[in-house]
This record gives structure tokens, C-alpha cells and sequence, in this order.
């Protein structure tokens, strides 16, 4: 197990980063729906927009946690395939990065444009986990 956790350590590390990131959001958009004059736990207005920060910590948190899976799972079986470190590591890196400016400009940025600033890093890191999806399921195919 150790061998493992040395192998991938650059994969692990941003797969925590991913997570504490995850974290983060879960207790921005908490605090903001909570600092509200009205509010009903767990309940969304929905008559709110993108101009709430509300409604846009909400939808950050509520993407990646949508998200977070899709990365993750194959990124652990890559580890257990015995994928390369290297190139695995690079991967959970990009991803992580782009999660952390697509939520940066979703906080920052209250626009219903689409695309808007954030759709880039959304689109690089979706660009990311299509490629480890099949790069990691071709080796897994020839394990």
C-alpha cells in the first residue's frame, strides 16, 4: 500500500485538493444560504438567479459535488490498474485547478451569459476527465 500512495502521490494530492475544495463550497454556500433574512434549510428560492451569490455558491457547490465522482472514480481505478503516475497525476492536477477557477469566477461573476468566463475552465476540466476516462479504460483493457 505504500508502494501505491508513494506512486501516486501527485494524483492523491490533487484528488485532496479536489475535496477540500469541495469542502470549502459546501460551507460558503451554507453560510450564505443561512445569512439570508428568510430561509427554509435544504430549500433553494427559486426564484433567485445568478445576480444572488446565494444561488451561485449553491450551483458551484451543487456542480462539483455533481462532478467530484466522475473525476475520482477513474482515478482510483487508474491507480489500481497501475496506470501511469505521471501522467495521471498531470491529469487530476489540470482538473483540480480548473475546478478551483471555475469556482472563483462563479462567485466572482454573476452573468447568465453562456458561455461565461467560468464555461472555459468548466469545458478544460470536462476536456480532462473524458480523457481519463477512455486513456484509463483502454489500459485497463489490455491489464
Amino acid at each position: 500500500m505504500t508502494d501505491l500512495l508513494s506512486q501516486y502521490h501527485l494524483a492523491l494530492q490533487a484528488l485532496m485538493l479536489m475535496f477540500a475544495t469541495l469542502m470549502v463550497q459546501s460551507l460558503v454556500a451554507a453560510t450564505a444560504h443561512r445569512s439570508q433574512q428568510r430561509y427554509i434549510p435544504g430549500v433553494l428560492d427559486s426564484q433567485l438567479g445568478h445576480e444572488s451569490f446565494v444561488f451561485r455558491s449553491h450551483r458551484t457547490f451543487m456542480n462539483s459535488l455533481e462532478n467530484l465522482p466522475l473525476m475520482v472514480g477513474p482515478a482510483i481505478v487508474g491507480m489500481l490498474a497501475g496506470f501511469d503516475a505521471a501522467q495521471l497525476g498531470i491529469m487530476c492536477w489540470i482538473y483540480a485547478i480548473c475546478r478551483i477557477l471555475h469556482m472563483a469566477l462563479y462567485y466572482l461573476i454573476a452573468t447568465e451569459k453562456n458561455p461565461s468566463p467560468r464555461s472555459y475552465f468548466y469545458m478544460v476540466g470536462l476536456l480532462v476527465n473524458v480523457t481519463m476516462l477512455v486513456v484509463v479504460f483502454m489500459h485497463v483493457m489490455e491489464v
